[in-house]
């Protein structure tokens, strides 16, 4: 089954869950004539919200790429993260406004055998729930998954604490239900918030992780050509979809039909192991060693071991001009880049003064 199918499954799974829970609350209701209990049914159709949003979002997400949007419609389950951690901080505001209104106004609420009982089946039903949905979100990387199955556990939480207060109220006469209340969303609001950070962050267009990184660039380097792997960008659209480019040192002596070949082989090796769709830019290593290969590694030497400097690499040098250029990446500490490439070129030339120097201050957008 594919990844957007089981997030729908899983969805459906959800609703199921709540349409069941809720049946029983409403005939729970109905024999004990608890308009409350009835009222918590009702709340538990409006849980399903979550579900319907995520089945509606993979759906959309699931159109082909068009003339408006070449690559696709991955990005539709950011939004549909969002809107569902956007439920949950209005359930946490709510609910804080709830709580603390029973904190100022205090009443003290009346538990029967019937009410724990459902207040004891919401609990088991929500935990298994949420735990389920989430881990589901985790191990399928969907966002609004995860959400959906937090938003679960948040509900089981809130009323286990609803529970733990009537305990305490039954037995000590101490009612505490506006304090827990409190506390609990807080944690919710919280919750809410880091839930709504990563979508954003997606769409902002975060840095991809330090370990698909170091996997992508060992399955580069396997290649017995490849000297060195630099550049590295991976734009996401969509956890199933990513574009990125990359750019890696090969010997000079290489041909046009020899870098074709490599750079299409990596290409394909990539989008089969990682599933990202990758251009290949090319360096070239001098390699003689007497002449041009070894300046080319006086200066790149020379320059790495600048104070500030975190990479070097993307040496040429122009014959006819007499002008060597280098990518440099600085340290994060370097705020202004111009003054960087300024001191950097002027460091070279009293280092080499026979040559011309143009400095490319270059990012590290990965690593």
């Amino acid at each position: 089954m594919d990844r957007n199918k089981q997030i729908i499954r899983t969805s459906y799974i959800g609703i199921a869950a709540n349409v069941l829970l809720a049946s029983f609350k409403a005939a729970v209701g109905l024999v004990a004539g608890s308009v409350a209990i009835l009222m918590d049914a009702v709340n538990n159709l409006t849980d399903m919200l979550s579900a319907v949003i995520t089945i509606v979002g993979t759906r959309l997400s699931e159109r082909p790429a068009d003339h408006e949007h070449p690559f696709g419609h991955g990005r539709i389950e950011y939004f549909t993260a969002i809107i569902i951690a956007v439920i949950v901080l209005m359930a946490g505001v709510g609910s804080l406004i709830e709580s603390v209104r029973k904190i100022i106004e205090p009443t003290m609420p009346q538990y029967s055998t019937v009410t724990l009982t459902v207040i004891i089946v919401a609990i088991a039903v929500k935990l298994v729930l949420g735990r389920y949905v989430k881990e589901k979100g985790e191990q399928l990387k969907s966002d609004a998954l995860i959400a959906s199955g937090a938003d679960a556990l948040f509900d089981a939480v809130v009323t286990l604490g609803t529970l733990i207060s009537a305990a305490i109220m039954l037995i000590w006469d101490v009612n505490l239900d506006g304090i827990f209340g409190t506390l609990i969303s807080l944690v919710i609001l919280k919750a809410g918030y880091e839930m709504l950070a990563s979508p954003i962050n997606e769409l902002l267009g975060s840095r991809v992780s330090p370990d698909f990184v170091a996997r992508l660039k060992q399955e580069v380097m396997s290649f017995k050509e490849v000297h060195g792997v630099f550049d590295i960008i991976i734009n996401s659209y969509g956890p199933d979809t990513m574009i990125g480019s990359l750019h890696v040192n090969v010997d000079d002596t290489m041909t046009a039909r020899d870098i074709h070949r490599l750079t299409r082989a990596i290409a394909s090796r990539i989008y089969e192991q990682f599933h990202v769709i990758l251009t290949v830019g090319i360096y070239a290593i001098n390699t003689d060693v007497q002449g041009l290969g070894k300046l080319q590694h006086d200066v790149m030497d020379y320059a790495a071991h600048h104070a500030d400097v975190h990479q070097v690499h993307a040496f040429f040098y122009y014959e006819d001009r007499n002008l060597i250029t280098i990518d440099i990446v600085p340290e994060e500490s370097v705020k202004d880049g111009q003054a960087f490439a300024a001191t950097m070129e002027s460091d070279l030339l009293s280092r080499f003064p026979d040559y011309h120097f143009s400095i490319i201050v270059d990012h590290n957008y990965s690593e």
